[in-house]
């Protein structure tokens, strides 16, 4: 199929020519890739997807107008201020509410790939790093 003309407002991007890049160290635990995936201003739709190598994972953080997880691949873990953590899969929805306190990640035997698809600026990310005691207090 051609590529669409200059000056369309539709954008297609291969899949090799998405620019995964490193996240940054300071907010993430293990090795963990960045995939952009939307043209987003600063309010509207960043859709972005997430790579974790089995382990991996957020630190802390919180989202202006939430936070929908698509699981792509693989298995992970997400853990609420509250002690409350739910393991997903392949194909499940994760909704973190606007301001919701959390951290997600693979699990310690899987790699795992998540849409993040936010709204309302950017994340929120808090002071403290999620410790190995707070991610292996769930074993899976």
């Amino acid at each position: 199929m051609p590529a669409l003309p200059k000056g369309d407002r539709m954008k297609h991007t291969k899949a090799e020519d998405i620019p995964w890049e490193p996240a940054p160290a300071d907010h993430f635990t293990g090795k963990v890739f960045f995939g952009p995936l939307s043209h987003a201003t600063e309010k509207g739709l960043n859709a972005l997807a997430v790579q974790f190598e089995p382990g991996a994972r957020t630190d802390w953080h919180t989202h202006p107008d939430g936070q929908v997880l698509y699981v792509v691949n693989g298995a992970g873990l997400v853990q609420k201020d509250d002690g409350t953590t739910v393991e997903f899969s392949a194909g499940d929805v994760v909704y973190a509410s606007p301001g919701e306190r959390h951290w997600h990640g693979a699990r310690p035997n899987s790699p795992m790939m998540h849409l993040s698809l936010t709204t309302g600026g950017a994340t929120e990310w808090l002071a403290d790093k999620v410790s190995d005691e707070e991610y292996n207090r769930h074993k899976a």
